[in-house]
């Protein structure tokens, strides 16, 4: 099992071909279908692809990636394979481009072994949204991975590819790494092209990565990130220079974050131990207040689910994926094939979107929100002339089991502190932190400015080693 792109590379010293690599990962992932992480395994193309990098790294002309295996979320467009987002909708539809971010993986020679589930357009906290069925976590049995990346994560955590791709909207990819024992990167918002990123909710989305370590994730930004023309809201700012990490910093403690209700006593005690020891090694612990955190949520579901109102019209049972057998005409054609064809959630969400977008409730709900959301991104702008970088939980409790959680409101709150980081488009990590006593792993998370990825890497880094 290689678990790490260093592994690969010794692999690939020891006398170790690609195709052997790819092999080893194909064999790990049939043994482990029951997880339900794969919803399709390119076992072909990955074959034919291995071949030309072997002879590509016997001609001395292998890129960064060569025998790299990358999984893809079900919302990533890849040419020439089938993409659904984990809906019944996009049944059947094979997509005629690959993502930018995707793209820029295969020209450093990284091979894609397959699809990934996820929940249906990546609305959810727990991958059980999926048309598909539901992810099993890896590391206990009957337990959610969350989501929505849950099958990004589980197939990093289980070892069955190297690295892989997710989505963060609200923290999809921070929080099912807080709950698989992985490490979970939402760059900054533009920093990563979302060209081939099936949206659901545009100003929010970011594609992200789950990896076992800080470096792969770190090569992978480097890699993928920067400007492209078919995403006009991709950035051309560079990385920021490499940091000095032996300075001391200023690390900022929101104490509606620590002192939340919801959050676990345990992950609140390890917390408060991580921050004790980083005080003793001599960095400056600044308690910040940051009292709109019980807007947070409210905010986000209201502006998301008017984007995603909109981006979901196009699936409308006319110009591809499903169409009802039962419809006739063209009302029919729409009102049959969108209700057949999207899973309960979703539907909530449009349904919800389009309420908060209707005449009379815009300004009550949609204009409100957004004017939250400038309260947040100003706020938040003003911690970080005071701190460093932020510290908190990723998630409030550790994974639970499946089918546990009936009420949606409840769910929603899976994402209390994942959130403040799309609202605003600030750069956020979620790194393992420790072991609940009922055998799960849980993560903490770090928050810095817009664009300071370098940084982020470097504060991660600090972190770890204390």
């Amino acid at each position: 099992m290689f678990r790490s792109i260093s592994e690969i590379k010794e692999a690939l010293l020891s006398g170790k071909s690609v195709l052997e690599i790819a092999q080893n990962y194909l064999e790990l992932i049939e043994k482990n279908k029951s997880l339900n992480a794969f919803l399709e395994v390119f076992s072909e193309t990955v074959i034919v692809e291995a071949k030309k990098v072997d002879d590509k790294i016997a001609n001395g002309t292998a890129g960064k990636l060569a025998g790299v295996v990358v999984g893809i979320k079900d919302n990533i467009c890849y040419k020439n394979h089938k993409v659904s987002a984990s809906s019944k909708i996009l049944e059947g539809f094979e997509s005629i481009y690959t993502a930018t971010a995707l793209q820029r993986l295969l020209d450093e020679d990284a091979l894609v072994i397959g699809r990934l589930n996820c929940d249906e357009f990546a609305m959810g906290s727990s991958n059980e949204n999926s048309a598909f069925g539901p992810v099993e976590n890896n590391l206990k049995e009957n337990y959610v991975p969350g989501g929505s990346s849950g099958g990004s994560a589980v197939a990093v955590s289980a070892g069955l590819c190297t690295v892989s791709l997710g989505s963060d909207t609200g923290g999809s990819v921070r929080q099912p790494a807080s709950w698989t024992n992985t490490y979970g990167l939402k760059p900054t918002y533009g920093r990563i092209s979302r060209y081939g990123l099936i949206a659901y909710a545009s100003s929010f989305d970011q594609i992200g990565t789950f990896t076992n370590n800080l470096e792969d994730a770190k090569l992978l930004l480097e890699i993928m990130g920067g400007k492209d023309e078919m995403d006009s809201t991709s950035s051309s700012i560079p990385m920021s220079s490499e940091l000095n990490t032996n300075d001391k910093k200023r690390i900022g403690i929101i104490k509606e974050c620590i002192d939340h209700p919801g959050l676990d006593s345990e992950i609140k005690e390890n917390l408060k131990t991580k921050i004790e020891v980083l005080k003793a090694a001599g960095h400056q612990i600044i308690e910040l207040s940051f009292p709109y955190l019980d807007y947070i949520v409210p905010a986000y579901y209201v502006l998301t689910t008017a984007e995603a109102s909109s981006n979901l019209s196009r699936f409308d049972g006319v110009h591809y994926g499903y169409r009802s057998p039962q419809a006739v005409g063209v009302d029919q054609t729409y009102v049959k094939s969108r209700t057949e064809g999207f899973g309960p959630e979703v539907k909530r969400r449009i349904m919800t979107g389009t309420f908060v977008l209707s005449h009379g409730y815009y300004d009550a709900y949609y204009t409100k929100a957004q004017k939250v959301r400038r309260v947040l991104k100003n706020k938040t702008d003003e911690m970080f002339e005071q701190v460093d970088f932020l510290l908190m939980p990723t998630t409030p409790t550790t994974a639970f089991e499946m089918n546990s959680v009936k009420d949606t409101i409840q769910m929603y709150l899976q994402d209390i502190f994942t959130v403040h980081a799309n609202l605003t488009g600030n750069p956020a990590i979620s790194l393992p932190l420790g072991q609940h006593s009922n055998g799960l792993p849980y993560g903490i998370q770090i928050m810095t400015d817009r664009f300071k990825e370098n940084e982020l890497f470097a504060y991660a880094n600090l972190v770890e080693k204390i």
